[in-house]
């Protein structure tokens, strides 16, 4: 008798996830967890916060659905919290665990973990499947450690390359074990994020009404606004999480495209899904020097950690209106546009001249669409330490409130003028790297 161990983390569905199926097939019985784990020590240094209670909602009711999509093939989702290798040699020893399975993780601490399992419980089968990126490794025509150093060579090496297919229905699973003691199941969140609605059923629902419109034919007019109905996809907390694949919003493109004609907007949305890949195995190229200061470049960015400063920036309480309407949006929703956050990133690292991992590690804190590959990849790109060519991109602030918020809309509804303060000049603090 083979009982499988499977973990859920940022793939938080049950169509569409290699791993789970190809745990699947490899054992008779089959326990689902999920492990939500405490901060760790770096981010909780860096971010100087809690994970946003906008975040918090939104992953509940990710889980929640995914509980029903389990509970609808047999199954059910087991939510434990603590520390990941605790709560995993937990279940081993209650349990006789033959095999464990996960979707491979871009993040260097979760491969860490992944790896420091193998090597503690050497008699247990491992299983894992890229479940969260649209090629396959073996596909890219070239290794991890010859990864292009920015995007566009990567782009013109792949975009060509035939994404694999989604794999058919799953139709069922195996059966827990009769005697698994009762842990926390999923349960409907008492309040969820007012803003957005998470997991896998509303994924499909997002995924079919964005593309039931005609979004797709005008996205790249639309892609840099601020707010607006359909002026993103949406697709990228459902991406985040794994609710959502990107092969499957690959084929909901392709079958769009089929039937209303391709254009220049709707490649873009695959220009776009093209940047998250290759954040996606710049991450896994990288490892842990995604979260240096120096970045993956080694150059030493010009700026240090102003107290005050991180503060008002972080509260939406700066000299700029703009940055402030963001970060209150950002902070009531867990959500900001793409434009956005290259503005607030662009403020932070160079008008309030703090370190850009206490920006990154904010939005860890904070956004629904929270992924380690892109969340950390994009802060080096816009602080010149990473994948940009230029060497770091400075917005003017200025410019972009009369490009993309001209009438101040967007300033008046986030309430940005209101709370604008002077810059602070306490003294830095200078932090090792």
């Amino acid at each position: 008798m083979r009982l499988g161990l499977f973990i859920f983390d940022n793939d938080c569905r049950v169509q569409d996830n290699p791993a789970l199926e190809q745990l699947a097939q490899q054992v008779d019985q089959l326990i689902c967890v999920y492990i939500n784990q405490p901060t760790s020590p770096f981010v909780q240094h860096f971010s100087q916060t809690s994970v946003s209670s906008a975040k918090q909602a939104y992953l509940n009711q990710t889980l929640s659905e995914l509980n029903l999509s389990l509970k609808q093939l047999g199954q059910q989702l087991f939510i434990e919290d603590g520390s990941f290798e605790q709560q995993v040699a937990c279940y081993i020893q209650h349990y006789r665990i033959t095999d464990m399975g996960r979707s491979v993780h871009p993040g260097s601490d979760e491969a860490q973990q992944w790896l420091a399992l193998q090597q503690a419980y050497p008699l247990i089968r491992f299983h894992a499947a890229n479940s969260s990126c649209l090629f396959e490794q073996q596909q890219l025509p070239f290794g991890l450690t010859k990864l292009p150093a920015s995007f566009t060579p990567f782009r013109k090496l792949v975009e060509a390359l035939e994404i694999p297919k989604t794999l058919p229905l799953l139709k069922q699973l195996p059966k827990a074990p009769n005697l698994l003691a009762h842990a926390p199941t999923a349960m409907p969140p008492a309040e969820g994020n007012r803003y957005y609605r998470g997991g896998e059923q509303a994924a499909q629902d997002h995924l079919t009404g964005y593309f039931s419109s005609q979004a797709a034919s005008s996205y790249k007019q639309t892609r840099n606004a601020l707010s607006g109905e359909d002026f993103s996809t949406g697709l990228s907390p459902f991406l985040a999480h794994g609710a959502l694949s990107p092969r499957q919003a690959m084929q909901a493109l392709k079958a769009y495209e089929a039937e209303h004609g391709a254009n220049e907007s709707s490649y873009w949305i695959y220009f776009e899904l093209l940047w998250r890949e290759y954040f996606y195995w710049y991450a896994r190229a990288h490892g842990d020097k995604l979260f240096v200061f120096s970045g993956t470049t080694g150059k030493t960015p010009h700026c240090s950690f102003y107290p005050q400063r991180f503060k008002q920036w972080c509260s939406g309480t700066t000299p700029y209106p703009l940055v402030n309407a963001l970060m209150h949006q950002l902070n009531a929703s867990g959500w900001m546009s793409n434009r956005g956050r290259q503005i607030v990133a662009s403020c932070l690292v160079n008008e309030l001249q703090v370190d850009w991992r206490y920006g990154a590690a904010y939005f860890e804190q904070c956004l629904i669409d929270y992924d380690v590959a892109s969340n950390w990849g994009n802060w080096q790109y816009i602080a010149g330490v990473g994948a940009d060519p230029r060497g770091g991109r400075h917005f003017d602030i200025d410019k972009q409130t009369a490009m993309f918020d001209p009438e101040q809309k967007f300033i008046k509804h986030w309430k940005g003028q209101q709370s604008v303060s002077p810059l602070q000049t306490s003294s830095m603090v200078d932090w090792p790297s």
